[in-house]
């Protein structure tokens, strides 16, 4: 396995491998890998000749200072579990490598999506996050990037600008990891204490019930955002930070389940020590 961090290094290796006929195969993180982590590798490993990972702590898509100085990092950890899976190249890039002196501070523009939900909680985040995908996908070129439905929002902005931007690249998404309780496999969830790990299952919780609302019939979105809202808010650790369900395609608010419109139920909440995002897929509206 190489373990490089130049952006004309990694440019270069990945040219080699389609001159050679082996598709490339991208899987984007910031690190603190868990099993989340290791099934889009895996899933990587068996789909493409060539897996390359990168392992970069975007400075730019955090707005709290703090968050990114608490941001877990474990690199020799990283390393040796790519290593396990059979990953051939990681890509552990310096800040002047991913974003090179001179070049504009600012990424591709996430359009009002970005403005919503975790955009609105964390001001700047999503166009922080396309500006380092961008890069990647720019660097490593022609491609296949795996990405988890765990961040459906960012999945649907990343989509978004690889259309737009014309980018070659097919964005993969994976379903979401967790652990035996529901809750979503997260690099945060290590900052969790026991007591916070314990009621963090909440989120899941919450979802479910919405999910199960609408399996039985329930199409009133209001009805649906409430139980998650409900569920979350009788957590004494937890506080909500938003509940909602969207249209999968748009990803705007919606009012009512539609037969042929997938929609999404999204929950975020605050924790003392870190905050958690989930989501699930509902089931469609009855005929």
């Amino acid at each position: 396995m190489d373990v490089i961090g130049g952006a004309d290094e990694l440019s270069a290796v990945t040219d080699a491998a389609r001159a050679a006929g082996d598709p490339v195969g991208l899987v984007p993180t910031m690190g603190a890998l868990h099993d989340g982590h290791r099934a889009l590798i895996r899933r990587a490993v068996e789909e493409r000749a060539s897996t390359v990972v990168s392992i970069f702590v975007n400075p730019r898509q955090f707005s709290d200072r703090d968050d990114l100085e608490r941001y877990p990092r474990d690199e020799p950890r990283d390393l040796a579990i790519c290593e396990e899976l059979g990953v051939e190249v990681v890509w552990v890039p310096p800040v002047d490598e991913m974003y090179p002196p001179g070049t504009t501070a600012s990424g591709p523009d996430p359009g009002p999506i970005g403005e919503l939900f975790e955009g609105a909680s964390r001001p700047g985040h999503f166009q922080g996050v396309l500006a380092a995908v961008h890069r990647l996908l720019e660097v490593t070129g022609e491609c296949t990037a795996y990405f988890g439905e765990k961040d459906a929002q960012q999945l649907f902005v990343v989509r978004r600008m690889v259309a737009t931007e014309r980018l070659a690249a097919q964005i993969v998404a994976c379903p979401t990891v967790r652990e035996p309780d529901g809750l979503a496999m997260s690099s945060r969830n290590g900052l969790l204490s026991g007591d916070e790990r314990e009621q963090a299952g909440c989120l899941f919780l919450g979802l479910s019930e919405a999910a199960a609302l609408a399996r039985g019939g329930e199409t009133d979105a209001h009805v649906l955002r409430a139980a998650i809202a409900r569920e979350v808010g009788a957590t004494s650790l937890a506080r909500l930070d938003y509940a909602e369900v969207v249209d999968d395609s748009t990803f705007l608010s919606i009012e009512r389940l539609a037969r042929g419109s997938p929609a999404r139920a999204i929950v975020a909440a605050r924790f003392p020590s870190a905050r958690l995002i989930d989501n699930v897929a509902l089931p469609e509206a009855a005929p």
